[in-house]
């Protein structure tokens, strides 16, 4: 008589594991999500064959100085650190539309003409839709190879085979290994494919790029556990309507986590934003009320957005508080203390504030701009047009000095600003042509200015 197979439990949405059935899952607290999945008794890896236990070996010597390779997309590879590193893994997530699938393209065709050797492999479409992408984004290289395939085993057959410099997979959702008693997308298969391709992308030493869809709440689908498995976990952000594009690490074990890299959507594919302070700035509007122009940080690079605001009275019980592009907490933490240390009465009034151009900026050299824009709707006067502020507003009213102090100023400087309004800091330096005026209040710097 045959012992029968142990089985447990796995939640489809977290990846929770329980050894009997339950109709919420205790995790996430979803309803319905548990499916019953066979618990192996052997010990394999992730193909399914022996693992053999790998030799130590010495530290030094294990990698080429300079081995990173170009993607040939300047932005992505400031995001990268730099570029592609043979053997790496990287998940790139965004929501539907946001252009993941474009940008892996260009970066193929760019990568193919530099002589290097890619495998595109479509899971949700066929080569004729993948070729009128192509045809419309302008690639010409000759050594993109498509694969339009659900199989992990044959795709797993052809990279070795190939022995691409890249390998795409669009989406790591759509394939499945026919040895795991599960449907594709789930939790057991997604984590099962995305393990076998981080092998193999080790053992021979090519860049993957996984596409990966993205929840309702706007996480990676899938359980968590793919993001440790990676290398780097790209962010691709942008409304469906807006033209701009933001690409943003959220993890890079070869690089740095602060880079972004900007696009705007056009009708030939993915356009570099090389300036994107000038681009932001080009549409603005002069002499109008509770806009301000802030000088923000994104890595390395300095960006100068228009901060708007709109302060009306409320006709609610609870007078709303809306932020686009900015962290709603640190929006309600300006409005007290403009309320409570500058004087202006905001406690019953309906406040709105964006940053324009679909950017989203969490650092505090933020708040001075957004408290400027807010005095400047309340009162209903415009700020100085020539104009740029940073700087971090405090619990006490003061305001006080950010981070690269210098580059800000330059990059104001070189969009034609005539002055920009800081905290005091001792690493202010003075710009040509820029007129550089230190506060320390708030209060101050209001009564500076309206």
């Amino acid at each position: 008589m045959s012992k029968k197979a142990k089985s447990q439990f796995l939640c489809s949405e977290c990846g929770a594991i329980s050894v009997r059935w339950v109709g919420r899952c205790a995790e996430c607290g979803e309803f319905g999500t548990m499916r019953e999945t066979e618990v192996s008794g052997t010990v394999a890896g992730p193909s399914g064959a022996v693992v053999v236990p790998a030799a130590p070996l010495a530290l030094q010597g294990q990698s080429a100085a300079g081995a990173r390779i170009s993607s040939g997309v300047g932005e992505l590879d400031r995001v990268l650190g730099g570029g592609l590193v043979p053997g790496s893994v990287i998940l790139v997530g965004g929501e539907p539309g946001a252009g993941k699938s474009t940008l892996l393209l260009q970066a193929s065709d760019r990568m193919g003409i530099a002589g290097r050797t890619v495998l595109l492999v479509s899971g949700e479409e066929s080569p004729a839709q993948v070729e009128m992408r192509a045809r419309r984004v302008g690639c010409r290289a000759d050594k993109i190879f498509l694969l339009c395939e659900t199989s992990l085993e044959r795709v797993m057959a052809e990279a070795e085979k190939l022995a691409p410099d890249l390998l795409v997979i669009d989406s790591i959702q759509t394939l499945y290994a026919p040895d795991v008693e599960s449907s594709p997308g789930s939790v057991a298969q997604v984590k099962e494919c995305a393990l076998r391709l981080q092998r193999l992308a080790k053992e021979r030493g090519m860049a993957t790029c996984l596409v990966g869809h993205v929840t309702k709440d706007g996480s990676i689908a899938g359980p968590r556990i793919i993001e440790h498995l990676v290398d780097t976990v790209l962010y691709f952000e942008g409304e469906r309507f807006d033209a701009f594009r933001v690409l943003r690490a959220v993890k890079n074990r070869f690089g740095s986590v602060s880079e972004v890299g900007i696009f705007e959507m056009r009708d030939s594919g993915l356009a570099e934003v090389e300036n994107p302070s000038a681009l932001f700035m080009q549409d603005r509007q002069a002499q109008v009320s509770g806009t301000a122009i802030s000088v923000t940080m994104e890595g390395r690079r300095p960006l100068l957005v228009e901060v708007q605001a709109l302060v009306t009275p409320s006709f609610l019980p609870v007078p709303k508080r809306v932020a686009a592009g900015l962290d709603f907490n640190r929006l309600a933490i300006n409005v007290a203390v403009l309320d409570r240390r500058a004087g202006l009465k905001l406690a019953d009034l309906d406040i709105f504030v964006s940053v324009v151009g679909g950017l989203k900026v969490l650092e505090p050299a933020l708040d001075l701009g957004v408290c400027m824009a807010l005095a400047s709707s309340q009162k209903d006067r415009p700020l100085p047009d020539s104009t740029a502020y940073f700087g971090e507003v405090s619990l006490t009213g003061e305001i006080r000095p950010v981070a690269a102090t210098e580059p800000r100023l330059k990059e104001a400087a070189k969009l034609g600003f005539k002055r920009a309004l800081m905290p005091r800091s001792k690493d202010a330096r003075k710009v040509a042509g820029l007129e550089i005026v230190q506060v320390s209040l708030l209060k101050e710097a209001l009564h500076m200015e309206l």
